[in-house]
This record gives structure tokens, sequence and C-alpha cells, in this order.
């Protein structure tokens, strides 16, 4: 089983993402690991450079900043990683700049790739996801935020990243066949200085929007406002070893007093759906098996 790892990334530096460490996190499930490397505004190529590792091949490439419609280049940017690797390879994992897997789940995802090696049914693997927030200590749970998405998928170049790079789809827009892997994702992408958090959302927005959208939505602070959330739980586990020595570094506070959470009378009906009939009424990108 050959298997190879791909993410995309652009301004790491700048806008403070754990890309080493989201890549070290999966190294060591991969023979080779594709980086594209966007052109920043910042030594983000140094960077990726500095991992110690002879499975990293580099590409670099060239964003489409014109694409301002629903995060439409960050799709292209994870295909061009995508398209890159090479036909050796069974599985393709892929990893954004602000996931990171933890080290005790090695063993069940090494073994769902061997178990549905050979299922052709099988066009990927379905991860759960934990979204840290405001600090470590804190994850988002509301339905807002996705219960699960597409990491592993065949080496199928038929198969493509999907609207804003969120998950895949396959030809003619059919969503992927997937089977349920029993490790978690931890998703970074919220736990930031406060003034990097601000600097990412004046600047990701345009990928979505238009500047009069930006200017009108967007808050004219220099630090973001981590107080607007809904719902968040303490989190009472263990974060992988490669977080370690960044989580050490933590320079600024939050605290959320979660007797406080706001919970919508819509967010309390479908708890009550999921938990006396098994209905999940949250957004699907897959179909699973």
């Amino acid at each position: 089983m050959n298997v190879t790892g791909f993410t995309f990334i652009r301004n790491a530096i700048k806008f403070d993402y754990p890309i080493v460490e989201a890549i070290l996190s999966v190294l060591p499930l991969c023979d080779e690991f594709v980086v594209a490397v966007g052109n920043s505004q910042d030594d983000t190529l140094t960077l990726i450079k500095t991992i110690k590792s002879t499975k990293i091949r580099i590409i670099e490439t060239t964003w489409d900043d014109s694409l301002r419609d629903g995060g439409r280049v960050l799709a292209l940017e994870t295909d061009k990683a995508f398209q890159a690797i090479s036909g050796r390879a069974d599985w393709c994992f892929y990893i954004q700049g602000d996931e990171v897997v933890h080290e005790k789940y090695h063993d069940a995802i090494r073994m769902a790739m061997h178990h549905h090696l050979t299922d052709d049914k099988v066009d990927g693997l379905l991860f759960k996801y934990l979204h840290f927030y405001g600090s470590y200590d804190y994850i988002a749970t509301s339905s807002k935020w996705y219960k699960n998405e597409i990491r592993i998928v065949r080496n199928n170049k038929r198969i493509y990243s999907f609207r804003d790079a969120q998950g895949f789809r396959k030809e003619d827009d059919k969503m992927l066949r997937v089977k349920q892997v029993d490790a978690y994702i931890y998703h970074y992408g919220w736990v930031k200085p406060p003034v990097n958090m601000q600097l990412k959302q004046k600047s990701f927005q345009k990928l979505w929007h238009d500047d009069h959208w930006v200017e009108k939505n967007v808050a004219k602070s220099d630090v973001f406002d981590y107080s607007g959330i809904d719902i968040l739980e303490h989190f009472k586990g263990t974060h992988p070893e490669v977080m370690k020595n960044r989580i050490q570094r933590l320079n600024w506070t939050f605290d959320h007093d979660i007797s406080l959470n706001r919970i919508r009378i819509k967010e309390r009906f479908k708890n009550l759906l999921m938990k006396y009939f098994g209905w999940d009424l949250n957004y699907r990108n897959y179909k699973k098996i």
C-alpha cells in the first residue's frame, strides 16, 4: 500500500498557520507528501523547506486572486496538489494548513486504509472533527460546525476538491462513497492570536466576497473578538505531540463561561431529533456506506 499526503498553503507565517505541525502529524502514514506552496507575502516557502524529511515534494503555485466567489481558489489550489500526486499512490491523505492528526489515531487510520484498499466501492475515508475555538481549551459544538469530512481519497484523478476545499466530489458532481474512520481531525483554524485572527478574517473574506461586502461586514478592529461564539465545551483530552511547542508559546488569554452558552431553538430541536430518533439534519457532502 502506497500513501501520499497533500496540502496547499500560502502566507503561513503571516496568518500563523500550524502548517508544519499539520504535515508532521500525518507524515508517518505517508510514503510521500506533496505541498503546493502559493505565492506568499512572507517566508512560507522557506518554512516548508525546513521540514527535515525526504518525503516532502514542493510545487510552487500562483493563486488567482481575481476569484472571489465562495472560496473557489482554495479548491483549485487543493486540486493542483492532488493532480501532482504520482500514479504509485493508492490512497491520498489530505490535510489543511490548520488541521492536525493526533498520533494516537495512526494505527486506526492505517488499518482502515489497509482494510478498504481493494474495495472499489469505497472512494474515500471519513474523519470526525474537533473544532477548537479561542484557545486550546475549548471546542465549538453547535451544528454550524461540520462534524465529519473526507480526508483520505483514492488516487483517482476524476475526484476533485469541492466548493471551498472543505470536501471532495467526483465526475458529474457525484458525492463520494465513504467509510467512517474511528479518528478525529483537530481543527485549529480558530485558535490564533487575536491580531493574526483579525488579519486572516480581513484577507480570507476576500476569497468569498467583494470589497463592498468585506468593508461592510468585517470589523474595523485590529484584534478579533472571540466573544461572539454561541456554544463551547471544555476540551478534556490531550493535544497531538507535534502541537506541544506551539501550545506552550500561547501568549493570549481566552476564557469562556460555558454556563452562558446561547443555544438556539433550532439547535435544541436538532439535538432532540438526534437523541431520540437518530436523525442527523446537518449538511453532508458524502454518502456513507
